[in-house]
């Protein structure tokens, strides 16, 4: 019968969600650190029915078990590490470790006689408290540490992080990185200084470079209306002084196929400097790329959805760029030099705030792109579909990763951070006296050495020995990769404050879920 349910209570329910987290956690956790290995996943879902990784997010997402209640468990850590993937880009296997310890140590330190509920409500406090001291604790990124973060977040890539601390030193603080598959085996970047509209002209005599197969002009006028321009009537005001002065204007509207042709005509028989281009975009996205086009260069946004009428518009109505450079799919737009006013500014600060709960954080990315003028691709190639698609996860990992950095600054990596924070925990839970505040203290002391200890464990070595050589301060630890001590600062091991705080906060969330749950309903298998 259909809509039966299956009931799991009390240890048998708990039983099961523990031996779920435990297995996508023993798959997720043995790509963390420089001796993470890899992951062999088959799975439709990706070229030829398989892919090699070592990003954790990739290996979460790639397993569903056969039985219902370990796969809640499952499906649950994998949220963890999605959301800490789609807030900060990175530590998505740390969320997945931090999660299974905390799980495990719950499940050890809740006993009888405890109330559960207050524990766990001083763990989500303690949390918030950590957070705040991770912030505090954070240093501000340069641009060897760039460097450095781009090349941790790849794996260790030199050549890739040197391309994305590159991209990212090019573009500026306020530009935006993103990321496109090459079209041959070669990783490289490109920066584009202006606002990039993925859109090109819509007749091939406005062409005017024909070696470039390009339209470009200096000192333009700009035009930004969503409406269709049916006729020269219609823009007779705006054109006049136009044609009169011999300028140059740069039409950003949906033309008819007559008034295109009469724009053409003008241009051939003329030599008037004029290019028409369609608006970006569709639907919303359409709507806001123009109105961040017209604050760019200084236009009014005539609009359908306004209600605004094309028999208005003036010659004042137009925006001004210094250059323009329009290609069968694309146009850049220069902006006159030392223009960013408050209002830019003011709206690229907005953007950034909604972007945390934007659902299409790309998109926010790429107003912020338009509005700083300033924009770069990195280009991912590979000798077959199988290492292009390993290298794009990775690539897109470090970008925002680096991003994650610039917000909010970096931290000594190899979970040293975590690790530091943990000792402080074995003496407050050791000092405490309620018993429920000493139960969150202890479940914290044990889990947020997880991540340090698992990337020692993966490459063969003993944490215990190891750190209890290490004596030198809070940011003294032990560089897997090149097997020295050291000040991780200083030998680049650095991992971003958001990272860090993202993958405890999504960690700790799962894990509150897990450890507060008693009962489980799933659907009846046959």
């Amino acid at each position: 019968m259909q809509g039966l349910k299956d009931l799991h209570f009390g240890q048998e329910a708990t039983e099961k969600l523990v031996s779920g987290i435990t297995k996508i956690s023993k798959a997720v956790k043995s790509t963390l650190g420089p001796a993470g290995q890899t992951v062999l996943i088959e799975s439709p879902e990706h070229l030829h029915g398989m892919t090699v990784t070592k990003d954790g997010v990739t290996v979460a997402k790639s397993i569903s078990l056969v039985d219902p209640v370990e796969d809640l468990a499952v499906r649950m850590i994998r949220e963890a590490a999605s959301r800490t993937a789609k807030s900060s880009g990175d530590g998505t296997t740390t969320s997945v470790v931090l999660a299974e310890a905390l799980v495990n140590s719950g499940l050890r330190k809740i006993s009888q006689g405890l109330n559960k509920t207050e524990v766990l409500r001083h763990l989500v406090s303690e949390t918030k408290s950590i957070g705040k001291t991770l912030k505090l604790s954070g240093k501000k990124l340069d641009v060897k540490g760039l460097r450095n973060i781009a090349t941790i977040s790849a794996n260790n890539d030199k050549f890739i992080g040197g391309i994305i601390a590159d991209a990212h030193s090019e573009v500026g603080d306020d530009g935006v990185v993103s990321i496109e598959k090459s079209q041959d085996t070669n990783t490289h970047y490109e920066v584009t200084e202006g606002i990039k509209v993925d859109r090109g002209f819509t007749s091939e005599l406005f062409v005017n470079n024909h070696k470039r197969d390009e339209c470009i002009m200096n000192d333009v006028h700009v035009m930004v209306c969503d409406s269709e321009i049916g006729n020269w009537m219609q823009i007779e005001k705006v054109l006049e002084p136009i044609i009169k002065g011999r300028k140059n204007i740069l039409i950003i509207a949906p033309c008819s196929s007559a008034m295109v042709n009469t724009l053409a005509a003008n241009v051939v028989k003329n030599k008037l400097g004029i290019c028409n281009i369609i608006p970006p975009d569709f639907g919303y996205r359409k709507s806001d790329l123009m109105a961040d086009i017209a604050l760019s260069v200084g236009a009014t946004n005539f609009s359908e959805a306004t209600g605004d009428s094309l028999s208005l518009m003036t010659f004042d109505d137009l925006g001004h760029c210094s250059k323009v450079i329009v290609g069968r799919d694309y146009t850049v737009i220069v902006r006159d030099e030392g223009v960013a006013s408050e209002e830019i500014k003011q709206k690229v600060a907005e953007l950034r705030e909604s972007k945390d709960t934007a659902k299409d954080k790309k998109f926010v990315d790429k107003r912020i792109a338009s509005l700083s003028a300033a924009s770069g691709v990195i280009y991912v190639g590979g000798n077959t579909d199988l290492e292009q698609k390993e290298l794009y996860d990775r690539v897109e990992d470090a970008v925002c990763a680096v991003e994650s950095a610039a917000t909010e600054g970096i931290l000594p990596g190899g979970g040293l951070a975590l690790y530091n924070i943990h000792k402080s925990y074995v003496i407050k839970a050791a000092k405490e006296e309620d018993a429920e505040k000493k139960a969150a203290f202890e479940i914290l002391a044990e889990a947020l050495k997880a991540p340090l200890y698992q990337i020692l464990k993966n490459a063969g070595l003993d944490a215990e020995e190891i750190y209890s050589k290490c004596k030198s301060g809070p940011t003294y630890g032990y560089n897997v990769k090149t097997n020295k001590y050291g000040y991780m600062t200083t030998m680049g091991v650095i991992d971003p404050v958001k990272v860090t705080r993202q993958a405890l906060q999504n960690a700790v969330s799962v894990a509150v879920t897990i450890l507060s749950t008693n009962a489980i309903i799933t659907m009846a298998r046959a």
